[in-house]
C-alpha cells in the first residue's frame, strides 16, 4: 500500500511538473521594447562606462599642467599597471643563458640561444651578432607580432642587417610561439579536419591567458617579464652599450608588450611600440575624442590589447607610451598615419614638452589601409617591413650614432634557427610551461587559505575581505527600482514577475513562485544559471514542483548576461559574451563579481517582502551545458569545432552568496569546477572566458569553507569533464534544499 501511495504521489507530481514547462518565462512581453534591450544591455553597458571612464581621464590629462604634476599623474598609472600584471618573481642576478648553434654568415653570426625567464621557463631565440667582436655595439631587442615565431624572414633580415652594422639583435619567441608552442598543431596534417594551422599560436594566447589569469597573472605580464629578460641577455653579451638598448614591438600585438616593457624598465633607451599608444589600423575619426577614442584598448578575447583594469585606475595606452619620456620613443605605424586624426599625437608632445624632449618622439607610419588591397600602395607586413624599417634608421643614427645599414637577406631555413637540441633538452630538463603554471596555482592557492584564521566568524570575515578584493564592487543596492510584470496561477503556486533595475541601464528579471495556500512567511530558494530561468523551468520542473509542495518559495533569477539578458549563444573565444567578459576587466570588475551584485540586490529584495521568511534562505546554483565524456577528442585546433564548454558561473554565485549573505541558510551548487582545478593540466580549456576570476582562489575552493550546509554537485574540470561521483537527481536535490531550509 505505502509503494503504491508513493507511486501515485510521483505521478501526481510528474504531471504537475510537466506544466511548468509550458511557463512564460518572459517578464515582459516579446514585443515591449524592454524585452528586446536585454540581449544587448551589457554592451551598452560597457561602453557607456568605457565612454564615463574615457571623460574622467581625459579631465585629468587635461589638468596636468607641469612637468610635476605629469610625474604625479605617471607614477599612480605606473604603479597600477604593473599591479595588474600579477606577481613578478625576483630578477636573476645572472641569467641562465644557453648557446646551443652557432651559424656564420656574411658579416654576421647567430647564436641559437635559450633563456631562462622564470624558474622552469625557458625562453628560446635568436641572437644575431657582428661577424668580429665589438668594442661598443647598441643592443636591438624585437617583440614579435602575433602572426609567426622567431624565423620569419623579415625577423631575419632585421637581425642580419642589423648586426651586420654592429649591433646585437635578440629575437626570442613570444610566449606560446615557434618552440614555446602549447598545442599540437603545427601543420595542416595535425587535425582531420580544415583549420588555420598557421593561426594557432596566436589563438592558444587565448588559453594561456585564461591559465595565467587563474592564478592572478596574466598574458601581458609573462611576456613583459620575458623581454626584460631579454634586455639581461644582450646586456651579458661582451661589448654591448648600456645606454643604447632600443626595444622595437612589431605591427600586431608585438607593439603592446613592447610598450609596457619600456614603461616599466628604464634600461630600455628608446622604443618603438607599432600600432600602440594611439591611433590604430581600426580606428576612426571619434565625433568627441575625449569620450569615444579607444584610449584602453579594445575589449575581445585578444587580451594584451585591452588590459586588465586599464579604464578603472586610468592607464590609457598613450599613458603607458607617455610614460617612457623623456627616453626615445618611435611612434610606429603600420599605414597611413596623420597627426591631426590621432587624438593621443597631442598628448603625447605635451608628456615630452614637459622634458623640453619632442625631438625623442618621431611618428613613422606606411601607407594604405588595413582593409585596403595589396601593392605598393599598402605597407601590410607581418613584422616590421621595408617601408618601416627605412624609417627607423635614420633616427637611431641621429640619436644613437647607428649607421644607416644596408638592407641584407640571405634567409636561413627555420630547422637552422631552431634553438632546442636532445643534448639541451637533456641538460636543462624543460617542463611545459603550464605545469610551471600548475604549480604555481597550488603554491598561491596554498598560501592565501593557509593565512584564513580557524575561528569560523574571523576565517569568513577573511573569505570577504579576500573576494571583496577579487571581485569588485559587490555591495547590493538598498533600494532598487522595481517593476511589476504579469501574474499568472501555476500548479501549486502563484507566478508573478519582476524586474530589479540593479545598476544604471541594468535590469534583472526574475519570477517568483510562491506555494499556494501558505500560512505564515515562508522559506524560499534563489535559483541562478547561465541559462536562466527558462531553462530551469523546462529542465528542473520536477525539481521545482518538489520545493512549492514543500512549502519553498522559489525565485528563478536571471543576473545580468544569463537567460534572457545573455548577449548571445556562444561562449567561446570569438563570442560577444567573451567581448564583454574582458571589456569588463578593463573597466575593472569580472563579470562574475557584477553578477553577485545583482543576486545579492535580488536576494535582500526577496528577504524584505511580506510572506517571505527572510531568515530562511537557500540558493541554488546550476549549470545545463553538456559535460564531455571521459573519451572525448580534447585536442581540437581553436577555429574548428571542439568539445562542449562548461557553465560554472551558477555554482560560483552560489556559493559567493552564501559567503557575503547571512540570511542564506544552505547552498546547492551543481557543474561548477573541481575545487581541485588549476586551469594548467592541459593546453585545452573547455570553460567560458567569465568564469576565471583574476586571482589565486577561484570560487570552487569555497565550498568546504562557508561553515554552513553545501552540497557540491557534479562538479567538472577545465575540460569540462566530470570528476565527482554521479550527480543527484533533481528531485533528492530538491528534497536536500527544502529540508536544510527546514532545519533538517
Amino acid at each position: 500500500m505505502t509503494q503504491i501511495r508513493t507511486l501515485l504521489a510521483a505521478l501526481a507530481l510528474a504531471a504537475v511538473a510537466a506544466d511548468f514547462k509550458d511557463v512564460d518565462p518572459g517578464v515582459f512581453p516579446s514585443d515591449d521594447p524592454r524585452a528586446k534591450d536585454l540581449p544587448r544591455m551589457m554592451t551598452a553597458d560597457a561602453r557607456a562606462r568605457t565612454q564615463e571612464a574615457n571623460l574622467r581621464e581625459s579631465k585629468a590629462f587635461a589638468a596636468v599642467g607641469t612637468k610635476a604634476q605629469w610625474e604625479a599623474y605617471r607614477g599612480a598609472r605606473t604603479a597600477a599597471l604593473r599591479a595588474s600584471l600579477g606577481t613578478f618573481p625576483e630578477a636573476p642576478k645572472d641569467i641562465r643563458v644557453q648557446v646551443t648553434r652557432e651559424l656564420a654568415g656574411d658579416g654576421y653570426r647567430i647564436h641559437n640561444v635559450l633563456y631562462e625567464s622564470r624558474p622552469g621557463v625557458w625562453v628560446s631565440a635568436n641572437l644575431y651578432l657582428p661577424a668580429k667582436p665589438v668594442a661598443k655595439m647598441p643592443g636591438v631587442l624585437i617583440s614579435t607580432a602575433h602572426h609567426t615565431a622567431k624565423t620569419n624572414g623579415e625577423l631575419q633580415d632585421m637581425g642580419m642587417t642589423w648586426a651586420r652594422s654592429g649591433a646585437a639583435v635578440l629575437v626570442p619567441d613570444a610566449f606560446g610561439y615557434g618552440e614555446r608552442r602549447q598545442h599540437d598543431f603545427r601543420t595542416d596534417k595535425d587535425f582531420d579536419k580544415p583549420f588555420r594551422a598557421g593561426r594557432q599560436d596566436y589563438y592558444f594566447r587565448y588559453n594561456s591567458n585564461l591559465q595565467l589569469t587563474a592564478i592572478g597573472d596574466g598574458l601581458m605580464g609573462w611576456m613583459v617579464w620575458d623581454l626584460m629578460r631579454g634586455v639581461d641577455v644582450l646586456l651579458k653579451q661582451p661589448g654591448t652599450d648600456r645606454e643604447r638598448i632600443i626595444l622595437l614591438g612589431a605591427v600586431a600585438g608585438g607593439g603592446d608588450p613592447a610598450g609596457v616593457t619600456a614603461a616599466l624598465d628604464p634600461r630600455i633607451a628608446c622604443v618603438a611600440p607599432f600600432n600602440f599608444g594611439g591611433w590604430q589600423p581600426e580606428s576612426a575619426v571619434a565625433e568627441n575624442p575625449d569620450r569615444d577614442f579607444a584610449w584602453f584598448g579594445d575589449a575581445y578575447w585578444e587580451s594584451t590589447r585591452g588590459l586588465r583594469f586599464g579604464a578603472r585606475d586610468g592607464f590609457a595606452h598613450f599613458a603607458i607610451v607617455g610614460s617612457v619620456a623623456p627616453r626615445k620613443v618611435i611612434y610606429g605605424h603600420e599605414f597611413t598615419w596623420s597627426a591631426d586624426r590621432d587624438p593621443s599625437w597631442q598628448r603625447l608632445q605635451k608628456v615630452f614638452g614637459f622634458y623640453d624632449a619632442r625631438a625623442g618622439l618621431v611618428p613613422v607610419h606606411g601607407k594604405g589601409s588595413v582593409k585596403g588591397p595589396g601593392g605598393p600602395e599598402n605597407t601590410h607586413c607581418t613584422h616590421i617591413g621595408p617601408v618601416h624599417r627605412a624609417g627607423i634608421y635614420p633616427l637611431l643614427k641621429e640619436w644613437f650614432g647607428m649607421p644607416v645599414p644596408v638592407e641584407y637577406s640571405t634567409r636561413r631555413t627555420s630547422d637552422e634557427l631552431m634553438c632546442w637540441t636532445d643534448e639541451a633538452r637533456a641538460e636543462l630538463k624543460p617542463r611545459p610551461v603550464r605545469e610551471v603554471i600548475a604549480e604555481l596555482a597550488v603554491q598561491r592557492r596554498t598560501a592565501a587559505l593557509a593565512k584564513l584564521p580557524a575561528n569560523q566568524g574571523e576565517r569568513r570575515e577573511a573569505l570577504r575581505k579576500l573576494w571583496a578584493g577579487a571581485l569588485g564592487n559587490i555591495e547590493p543596492l538598498t533600494n532598487p527600482k522595481v517593476v511589476a510584470g504579469a501574474t499568472d496561477d501555476v500548479p501549486c503556486g502563484t507566478l508573478a514577475r519582476f524586474a530589479l533595475e540593479t545598476d544604471a541601464g541594468i535590469t534583472v528579471p526574475l519570477l517568483l513562485i510562491t506555494p499556494k495556500d501558505a500560512k505564515g512567511p515562508v522559506p524560499a530558494v534563489v535559483v541562478v544559471s547561465q541559462a536562466g530561468k527558462q531553462a530551469f523551468l523546462k529542465e528542473r520542473s520536477e525539481a521545482l514542483a518538489a520545493l512549492l509542495k514543500a512549502g519553498v518559495a522559489v525565485c528563478l533569477v536571471d543576473v545580468r548576461g544569463t537567460g534572457e539578458t545573455r548577449t548571445g549563444d556562444g561562449a567561446g573565444r570569438g563570442s560577444s559574451r567573451t567581448s564583454v567578459s574582458q571589456a569588463n576587466l578593463i573597466l575593472g570588475q569580472p563579470v562574475l563579481g557584477a553578477q553577485l551584485r545583482d543576486l545579492r540586490t535580488v536576494t535582500r529584495w526577496l528577504a524584505a517582502r511580506d510572506g517571505i521568511d527572510g531568515s530562511r534562505l537557500a540558493v541554488w546554483g546550476d549549470s545545463f551545458a553538456r559535460v564531455n565524456p571521459p573519451d572525448a577528442r580534447l585536442a581540437v585546433p581553436l577555429d574548428a569545432d571542439g568539445p562542449a564548454i562548461s557553465e560554472p558561473g551558477g555554482a560560483s554565485l552560489a556559493l559567493l552568496l552564501g559567503l557575503f549573505e547571512d540570511g542564506v541558510v544552505a547552498a546547492y551548487a551543481r557543474g561548477g569546477l573541481d575545487p581541485a582545478e588549476t586551469f594548467s593540466g592541459s593546453a585545452y580549456l573547455y570553460a567560458p572566458h567569465d568564469a576565471v576570476v583574476p586571482s589565486p582562489v577561484q570560487a570552487a575552493t569555497l565550498a568546504p569553507l562557508l561553515g554552513k550546509p553545501v552540497t557540491y554537485d557534479a562538479p567538472v574540470d577545465a575540460q569540462n569533464r566530470a570528476t565527482g561521483d554521479r550527480a543527484m537527481s533533481p528531485a533528492d536535490a530538491a528534497g536536500w534544499v527544502a529540508g536544510k531550509l527546514r532545519g533538517k
